[in-house]
């Protein structure tokens, strides 16, 4: 009789469930991820006129919204660090861009002289992926814009001929990177450095689902990793790079779902790096016509402290240490022909490699400013985590260790009671 009921209750479930089955298999697909923002991230409104300008702190991730033209943010720097001042730009979902959109940056003194080399700019493809440019104060001798004192970082949001002309929102971050020791700090960029194409694994791929953006980027490490994407999406993924490590990469698209007998998208699947300070490091992009297609990037140079006065672009930016980034986005026209709602399978194929490097001594931890690579970063990579996940997990080993210490704290009180109980009944006996 029990059989009979579950049974009858089993088919009364699906009888039920059918409909909501048909109206799942017909509804439209959601929307891709948002960008997820940085925890405590700070709201901010640049100003039209730099005498209003707000203050960013160095280590602090701010967000705002800048519509078309010029905003200032004021910055409070040192003369013993290196900085960096990073937007990331984030075009919103089914806003149609022109390729005359971008965002620009500058870092500038309180006279209003550029320092050396601005601005830097990033304009808008066809999709709504984000995009990043980077303002670079650099420490070096007997440059401009060394002393110490107020400068200003003003972004400008240029505008398209047909593009929509609504506010942009963006994130900003001041990130210090502290000078070296007296004497230790080189000048002269590598001679040679090993460029060959990278030889990948071919082992078995491991399931990591990427972020949205830089905030929640999955770890990663050598490895072959499994993921999916969808027309018009962009996962992000991260790596810790220490002091002489290199990164080989590539990325594959497997057949899609079609929906027409044919179909192509120009910059179908486009593969970027960034350096732990947002900027571009390297991209790569191929077409996609719905069948296998893949890409693989150059090797990036060794992290390098004296990478920065290279002349190639490229290995320019691979100067510190850190966690380094990687996006990946699908081309929103790849679904006028593919099943939007049906993911394309991405393969990763990364591969860490380089003779490990003696690190630069610098006057201050590099860790503490946000860079370089330490054992947890490591372990992150590993286990796959993102930098959230990360963060739960440390406190939770945290609070174990209390926890461990409380309970052997407990069991030594616990001892030294049942010991003075057994000497005080020996004593009892022995009177």
């Amino acid at each position: 009789m029990r059989t009979t009921v579950l049974v009858g209750a089993a088919a009364l479930g699906l009888a039920v469930g059918l409909p909501g089955a048909v109206r799942a298999a017909t509804a439209p697909p959601q929307a891709v991820p948002a960008y997820r923002g940085a925890e405590g991230a700070k709201k901010i409104e640049g100003k039209a006129s730099s005498a209003d300008a707000p203050l960013v702190a160095a280590g602090a991730v701010y967000t705002d919204t800048v519509p078309q033209g010029e905003r200032y943010y004021r910055l409070s720097l040192d003369d013993r660090s290196s900085v960096y001042f990073s937007v990331v730009a984030l075009p919103v979902s089914g806003v149609k861009y022109d390729y005359g959109d971008g965002v620009e940056v500058e870092i500038m003194t309180s006279e209003g002289r550029r320092c050396p080399n601005q601005p830097s700019r990033a304009g808008f493809g066809p999709d709504s992926a984000p995009v990043t440019t980077v303002a670079v104060r650099r420490l070096e001798e007997d440059a401009e814009c060394q002393a110490a004192g107020v400068y200003f970082a003003k972004v400008t949001r240029s505008v398209g001929k047909d593009s929509d002309l609504r506010a942009l929102p963006v994130e900003l971050r001041l990130q210090r990177e502290p000078g070296l020791a007296s004497g230790s700090a080189p000048t002269t960029a590598p001679s040679v450095w090993p460029s060959a194409s990278p030889t990948l694994p071919g082992t078995e791929p491991v399931a990591r689902t990427g972020g949205t953006g830089f905030n929640d980027a999955r770890a990663l490490d050598s490895g072959v990793w499994r993921d999916d994407l969808r027309p018009g999406q962009t996962r992000f993924y991260r790596v810790p790079l220490d002091w002489g490590r290199q990164l080989g990469l590539s990325a594959e698209l497997a057949n899609a779902s079609m929906t027409k007998s044919s179909g192509f998208a120009a910059g179908g699947l486009t593969v970027s790096v960034y350096t732990p300070f947002r900027a571009l490091m390297a991209d790569k992009d191929i077409s996609y016509d719905g069948k296998q297609a893949g890409v693989t990037l150059p090797k990036t140079a060794p992290v390098a402290y004296e990478n920065r006065f290279a002349d190639d672009a490229g290995a320019r930016l691979a100067r510190v240490a850190g966690w380094y980034y990687i996006a990946v986005t699908l081309a929103g026209k790849v679904g006028e022909f593919t099943e939007d709602a049906v993911p394309v399978p991405l393969t990763l194929r990364m591969d860490v490699t380089g003779k490990p490097a003696k690190a630069p001594v610098y006057k201050e931890s590099l860790t503490a400013a946000g860079f370089g690579v330490g054992e947890e970063d490591r372990a992150a990579a590993r286990q796959g985590l993102t930098a959230p996940e990360a963060t739960e997990a440390a406190g939770t080993r945290s609070v174990m260790r209390v926890v461990a210490g409380a309970g052997f704290a407990a069991g030594t009180v616990l001892l030294l009671v049942l010991g003075g109980w057994i000497l005080l009944a020996r004593r009892g006996r022995s009177v």
